[in-house]
């Protein structure tokens, strides 16, 4: 097996020269990028919650399971509901019984009032059908509330998802009778979240005053869409804790975990080139430097990535050139050493 020195020094052979090099190049330069100081933080859900029952009743169907993935709106438990669909039933009759009762009170109410006018019932026979009247109407809007209330509790017996993400606990099992406020399922949501860091009280002015901060994951780096800073300090530790939100499907994080979060405390100067224009093969990361019509694979050591520049830590100094197409800059180099 060829050693990571050897294949640098078959590569790093100057082409010959044969004029300017056909391809693009761009120069290392130092510019303004952000100083930031880096602390650990842990990951959780934005949204994140604990169903419970609203009913009583006997759990009939249990879908799904814990790290399974719903939908927003998917049921996620259904409950027997012989009893309410009963109590729906005796509320319907007894919201028809009411209708047909101020049909009635209202039919007498309109008799009396034409009699009263010829003086053919007395003063207190009309009131009492006025009084009928209205209680029949009192009693119409009860049974109707007690229609709505029993459809509810229907209702309650289909439990739904209230946003899309994974099942995280199951508190009951298939057969298991419930009653009104038990715990059933628990849940997160992937697609929003949060990470919670724990800054130094020296750095928390700085921090707060310029309200940037990255989020680092397996070579990513993501902008904050916002930060919440609480205002009370740690007594124990002197530290101050602020909530960077991430934005929506940002990376593949899980809450729970510990994550690099970079908060922005000034300016500095680093040395950038494209990004595109490093080379990563196995163990080595490199950039074609050209000097007029010469060519070399140099070896450099990579800091972070800012934008559509990365920083270069060592290997390359100011004012050299890079290509920018390291594939073709390859292939002309191999080209012109045959």
């Amino acid at each position: 097996m060829i050693r990571l020195t050897t294949f640098l020094a078959i590569l790093a052979v100057a082409a010959p020269g044969y004029g300017a090099v056909p391809f693009e190049t761009a120069t290392a330069s130092f510019q303004d990028a952000p100083r930031e100081r880096i602390w650990d933080g842990r990951v959780e859900a934005v949204n994140q919650a604990t169903v419970s029952a609203q009913t009583s009743g006997r759990i009939a169907v249990l879908p799904f399971d814990v790290n399974d993935f719903v939908d927003a709106g998917d049921v996620v438990m259904r409950f027997t509901d012989l009893e309410q669909k009963a109590a729906l039933d005796r509320a319907e009759a007894a919201f028809e019984e009411a209708r047909a009762r101020l049909a009635e009170a209202q039919q007498e109410f309109e008799r009396f009032s034409q009699m009263i006018e010829n003086n053919s019932i007395s003063r207190s026979q009309f009131d009492q059908s006025r009084a009928n009247r209205d209680a029949a109407q009192a009693r119409l809007n009860s049974a109707s509330s007690g229609v709505e209330t029993a459809r509810e509790q229907l209702e309650y017996t289909v439990v739904r998802a209230p946003y899309a993400g994974i099942v995280s606990k199951r508190h009951v099992q298939l057969g298991e009778l419930v009653s009104p406020g038990q715990p059933l399922i628990s849940g997160l949501s992937l697609q929003q979240l949060r990470v919670n860091v724990d800054v130094p009280q020296s750095m928390f002015h700085s921090v707060r005053t310029i309200g940037k901060a990255y989020a680092y994951i397996d070579g990513e780096r993501i902008e904050a869409a916002s930060m919440t800073f609480f205002p009370v300090a740690d007594a124990a530790a002197n530290t101050f804790r602020v909530r960077v939100n991430l934005p929506d499907g940002a990376a593949t994080l899980y809450p729970g975990m510990f994550i690099k979060v970079g908060f922005v405390v000034g300016e500095t100067k680093r040395l950038l080139v494209p990004a595109e224009a490093v080379v990563r093969r196995s163990e080595l990361t490199a950039v074609y430097v050209t000097d007029g019509d010469n060519v070399s694979l140099r070896q450099v050591r990579l800091g972070r990535a800012y934008g559509e520049s990365i920083e270069i830590l060592a290997g390359l100094s100011e004012d050299e050139s890079v290509a920018i197409d390291p594939i073709r800059a390859g292939i002309w180099l191999k080209e012109q050493a045959q």
